[in-house]
């Protein structure tokens, strides 16, 4: 049984989704990637929100460009966490998603990641999901420890090398 439902209203939006798959997969947790419009079948949205308990899911991660209402109309529907991922658009670079998603109205919160936050949108939900779960706790730990040590050798070659070859 999945604990995490992604849901993305076009296929365009994969490439950002798929960071957040990537991230659950890494930490070994279950979820299930849909395309779903909530403007072209919104019957087929909301039986996907409603049923999004039953379906065992924890939280749902919502793409959204430009008019944005999937994260919110996901908010308004299943009780638990929902994180809004805005997506990069061509005219207004995704301000109009960033700024659609975190204005929910009072009652309907979504958490918000950055525009195109795929990855950070992964991570956020195995922090939720690991306020009840020890062993994911502990595999997010060692992430950011490995995150750590990326960041120490990146500086060791830089004072090893200058930043003049770093590059090279």
């Amino acid at each position: 049984m999945a604990q995490v439902g992604i849901v993305m209203g076009s296929d365009s939006d994969m490439p950002v989704m798929a960071k957040a798959a990537e991230i659950l997969e890494e930490l070994g947790i279950s979820y299930e990637m849909r395309i779903i419009s909530a403007h072209r079948e919104p019957d087929v949205f909301f039986e996907y929100a409603k049923n999004a308990e039953a379906a065992g899911y924890k939280v749902i991660i919502a793409g959204a460009g430009m008019a944005a209402h999937l994260p919110g109309m996901c908010a308004a529907i299943f009780p638990m966490p929902v994180i809004g991922i805005p997506m990069h658009t061509t005219s207004l670079g995704g301000r109009d998603s960033l700024y659609s998603i975190v204005q929910m109205p009072s009652g309907i919160p979504v958490a918000t990641v950055a525009i195109n936050g795929g990855a950070n949108a992964g991570l956020l939900a195995a922090k939720i999901l690991a306020t009840s779960d020890e062993a994911l706790l502990e595999r997010l730990k060692e992430y950011s420890q490995s995150l750590k040590e990326s960041v120490q050798k990146k500086d060791a070659r830089l004072q090893e090398t200058g930043w003049q070859n770093y590059a090279k």
